[in-house]
């Protein structure tokens, strides 16, 4: 996917997705005025249907309150006994003492008279210490008691009570608003999901554009690499085609040397490409063997020993390590230190020098190659490990590479149960530490 299609998708989306907020809050503003009117309006509803059932109420117990001191005392000494002490607690003071069931008849008479279905409790309390001598909770579909007459009617020795009725199924405010949390979720769930998506879809596209474009690097350094030998091999059996070079034996075992060393060359590079694929298949099989990672240094700086005389560099150990011994596949342990001493070779400096070292870490063999080269920048250390990332060095020695060498180095030392590391700094050089478990 190009640039421009790239960008083009990335404006759509990004459009798609201001285009679902704006209705959101739209909608949201829209239903959010709505609702404020409907609250308004239930509110005033409410409120006046509060109101007169406040007024049934108190009407009903003025009227059993008259009932009570018509019987015990003169009804003339009501004055605001009735109080609303909440909107659903009512207090009536009465300074007599009244039967239980008698006051609970006549307040069923009365609510019942008055249209009130509503469930209550009902408490009579002495007023000299506010403790509660006795009380019931009154169901309206429970039997009437209706029956009590006005003689069972029971004066105590002391006067000061006074009862309150309490509607517990009522609200304990003129108006609760019942939040409608729906209206508010469904919409910001529906958000979260969109942007959710949204910030998949950018994360994939442009993970699959730089995938794109490590594959069109790792194609065009591919085609560099097989191309070089490819022409040398030519090249060289063109030479060997011409009858008088039997006479020149010394230039004919040169150019057989050379189609030999670019056909190896060849066979290293299309080996190295079959082994990813092995992994990245889970068909990787590792021969194990006991091996002596100290030799296996010695022959792979035996291999490179020509190629860095060539450069002035010089190549240096320094294996302090008393125990070397670790079970592996010698061919891919010996590759994988390999890729290492090549890579600080092409990164390093004209004149510069290579150590390998060895230590012992518990019962770990530590393996680790350094170098004096151009370094790793920080921002690119987390991704060298990457299949097909290659640190862009600009022209230094003509690198060339498939970057598949650390990516390679990592999947064996972790197929032998052990890790890599590294550390560098820019400009002054790198080190790969490669950690086995011993034998």
């Amino acid at each position: 996917m190009g640039r421009r299609a790239i960008s083009t998708l990335m404006l759509l989306a990004t459009l798609s997705v201001i285009g679902v907020v704006v209705i959101q809050l739209l909608w949201l503003q829209q239903a959010s005025r709505y609702r404020d009117e409907q609250v308004e309006l239930n509110r005033e509803q409410a409120t006046q249907l509060d109101k007169q059932f406040n007024d049934r109420v108190v009407m009903a117990l003025t009227d059993v309150t008259e009932q009570i001191l018509s019987i015990t005392k003169d009804p003339t000494d009501l004055f605001d006994a009735v109080k609303q002490e909440r909107p659903n607690y009512f207090a009536v003071t009465i300074n007599d003492t009244v039967h239980p069931y008698l006051l609970e008849a006549m307040l069923r008479k009365e609510f019942s008279r008055r249209n009130i279905q509503e469930d209550f409790e009902y408490g009579i309390y002495d007023c000299f210490t506010d403790s509660i001598v006795y009380g019931n909770y009154v169901s309206v579909d429970s039997v009437d008691t209706d029956s009590v007459s006005h003689s069972q009617l029971q004066k105590l020795d002391k006067d000061g009570h006074y009862f309150g009725v309490y509607f517990p199924n009522r609200r304990s405010t003129l108006w609760e608003e019942e939040e409608n949390t729906w209206m508010w979720i469904f919409p910001f769930v529906v958000t979260v999901i969109v942007f959710s998506f949204f910030a998949y879809s950018v994360w994939v596209i442009l993970r699959q554009r730089k995938l794109s474009e490590m594959k069109n690097d790792f194609i065009g350094n591919m085609t560099h690499e097989l191309k070089t030998p490819i022409s040398t091999i030519g090249l060289s059996s063109e030479v060997l085609c011409d009858p008088g070079i039997i006479h020149e034996p010394e230039r004919l075992r040169e150019y057989a040397r050379i189609i030999r060393s670019e056909n190896e060359r060849l066979r290293t590079q299309v080996e190295r490409v079959l082994q990813l694929g092995s992994m990245d298949k889970g068909q990787l099989k590792l021969k194990r063997e006991q091996v002596d990672l100290h030799n296996v240094v010695g022959d792979v700086l035996g291999h490179f020993r020509l190629q860095a005389q060539e450069r002035g560099v010089t190549l240096h150990t320094d294996l302090k390590a008393a125990v070397h011994t670790v079970s592996g596949d010698r061919v891919h342990l010996t590759n994988a230190l390999m890729n290492l001493v090549d890579n600080a070779l092409k990164y390093g400096k004209d004149g510069g020098a290579i150590t390998i070292g060895s230590t012992n870490k518990g019962h770990d063999l530590s393996i680790s190659v350094s170098d004096n080269g151009i370094g790793i920048r920080k921002e690119n250390m987390k991704h060298i490990f990457e299949r097909f990332y290659r640190v862009h060095t600009g022209n230094v020695h003509d690198v060339k590479g498939f970057g598949l060498g650390l990516h390679y180095v990592q999947q064996i030392v972790q197929a032998h149960g052990g890790s890599v590391s590294a550390q560098s700094e820019f400009g002054k050089g790198s080190t790969f530490a490669l950690s086995f478990p011993l034998a």
